[in-house]
């Protein structure tokens, strides 16, 4: 007998937040079979230009628990953990 998706989602949910952060992009990582080099310069030029702009003070960060939370009021989706 094989494993479910629903077998398989129980189970990695209950894995720590780091365990499932590290499991979710392992798949991810799985499905990008083909490496870009155009789009992985751009990416690597905008990585860079946004530590600049935080380095220099010139932007505001907003936190992770602040982002999710508007999210959810968005989007009317529950917490579930």
């Amino acid at each position: 007998m094989s494993t479910t998706v629903g077998d398989l989602f129980k189970q990695a949910s209950a894995l720590d937040e780091q365990d499932r952060a590290t499991l979710a992009g392992l798949l991810l990582e799985s499905l990008e079979y083909e490496v870009d080099e155009d789009v992985e310069s751009a990416w690597s030029e905008e990585i860079t230009r946004r530590l600049a702009e935080l380095d220099a003070g010139n932007v505001q960060t907003v936190s992770w628990e602040a982002v999710k939370t508007n999210l959810m009021r968005i989007t009317g989706a529950e917490r579930t953990g």
